[in-house]
């Protein structure tokens, strides 16, 4: 079986701009490359798991979204790197758009994005990751049965804190996170636990 780092998009990949679907718009986060590139040459697969409830709001359509992943694909393709999937939940349960206005249990913090990448690709979610910028990025990753990285970036705000929200590691970026992984055995950095004792 693989192993696979399941990466969220906005705000952990590609710098966080709302709703946004223009290309052009689209650029990678700060350690994105070497981080990826570290995961790449150990071995993981590289997944997006991505949460796009501007589906549901009526923001854009689901097509609109191809450009988007044709952009992140040519981007990490120039640098030498492969994606291997994107997952993405259309839904929002206030949503304006009744065919996506439903309690799913693919939208973040649900499983079921990586629950089904996993399926779909032969994955080992035991010998995975889920990286992230948010709390619910982190309780999927660990619903599902990875262990998570969250990126400390300012994004997460509410701290609602529950028995699957807590990371194994806490990183500045994507570069640090990879190398927690890298080094999970035998790393010296800070622990989620260690982190919130300061």
């Amino acid at each position: 079986m693989k192993k696979a780092i399941f990466i969220d998009k906005d705000g952990t990949l590609i710098s966080d701009v709302p709703y946004n679907v223009d290309p052009d718009k689209i650029v990678l986060t700060d350690g994105a490359v070497e981080g990826l590139r570290l995961l790449q040459r150990k071995g993981y697969a590289l997944i997006v798991i991505s949460n796009q409830a501007g589906v549901a709001h009526g923001y854009f359509a689901e097509e609109d979204l191809e450009p988007v992943i044709f952009r992140l694909h040519h981007l990490l393709g120039s640098a030498g790197i492969t994606l291997n999937g994107f997952y993405y939940c259309p839904h929002h349960p206030m949503g304006k758009l009744s065919q996506y206005t439903v309690s799913c249990n693919c939208r973040k913090p649900a499983p079921g994005m990586i629950l089904k990448a996993a399926a779909d690709m032969n994955i080992s979610l035991q010998a995975s990751w889920m990286i992230g910028d948010i709390l619910h990025d982190v309780e999927a990753g660990n619903r599902a049965g990875c262990q998570s990285v969250l990126i400390n970036n300012g994004n997460e705000t509410v701290w609602e804190m529950n028995e699957y929200s807590r990371p194994a590691y806490i990183a500045k970026d994507l570069l640090e996170a990879a190398r927690l992984i890298i080094n999970h055995s035998t790393a010296n950095y800070s622990t989620w636990n260690s982190y919130i004792s300061h």
